[in-house]
């Protein structure tokens, strides 16, 4: 795929799930966190470019790929968290909530909870890519409640939250991101890394 495509596609699967995070700003709970599986279901059924999507499939050679892709994805969650400002809900006060239980975890924590969100990623995509949706129904709803990091999700929520929030907590922003795009890679791997050299069973 020409770099100009990926980035197009990484946009496109941004907004996904910016969308899909403005639903769960906007309702909480349960409720949020299934409605919250439609950005995936686009993301697949579009076939678009998502981080925690691409992580577990890329081969030697594909890191920069996917860093381009991840650029993407937050460029399309910029663009729809100009919209939620608009808003009249309460879109940015939750999005801060959830973020400062984030942050008070500190980066360490974060990133390997992290991992629990990319092992999910790549379990629903894997299935999905085989048609097979349920385990996707399920493993979104089971990340979000776990308080499992998602980098691009989170990519969402930072970006809606008032210039405040980030003039306060820059660095440990900073540090806590950095922290859960290494934990969602390493999730999504985590199948390839523990079976390496063994039989494929799915």
């Amino acid at each position: 795929m020409k770099p100009s495509t990926t980035i197009k596609s990484s946009i496109l699967a941004g907004i996904c799930i910016g969308i899909a995070g403005f639903g769960y700003l906007a309702i909480g709970g349960i409720a949020g966190a299934v409605l919250f599986a439609c950005g995936l279901i686009a993301v697949v059924s579009y076939r678009l470019k998502l981080y925690t999507g691409t992580a577990g499939f890329i081969v030697k050679g594909e890191v920069g790929h996917l860093f381009l892709v991840l650029f993407g994805n937050i460029i399309g969650c910029l663009l729809v968290a100009l919209l939620a400002r608009l808003s009249p809900m309460p879109i940015q006060e939750a999005a801060e909530k959830i973020l400062s239980g984030r942050l008070a975890l500190g980066p360490w924590k974060g990133g390997l909870l992290a991992i629990g969100c990319g092992f999910l990623m790549t379990t629903a995509v894997t299935f999905s890519r085989k048609g097979q949706f349920l385990p996707l129904l399920f493993c979104v709803p089971m990340f979000i409640v776990c308080g499992f990091p998602h980098c691009v999700a989170d990519a969402f929520y930072y970006l809606t939250c008032s210039l405040d929030f980030w003039g306060e907590h820059f660095w440990s922003i900073l540090l806590f991101y950095v922290c859960i795009v290494i934990g969602n890679f390493v999730g999504c791997n985590l199948y390839r890394f523990i079976m390496m050299g063994e039989e494929q069973i799915c």
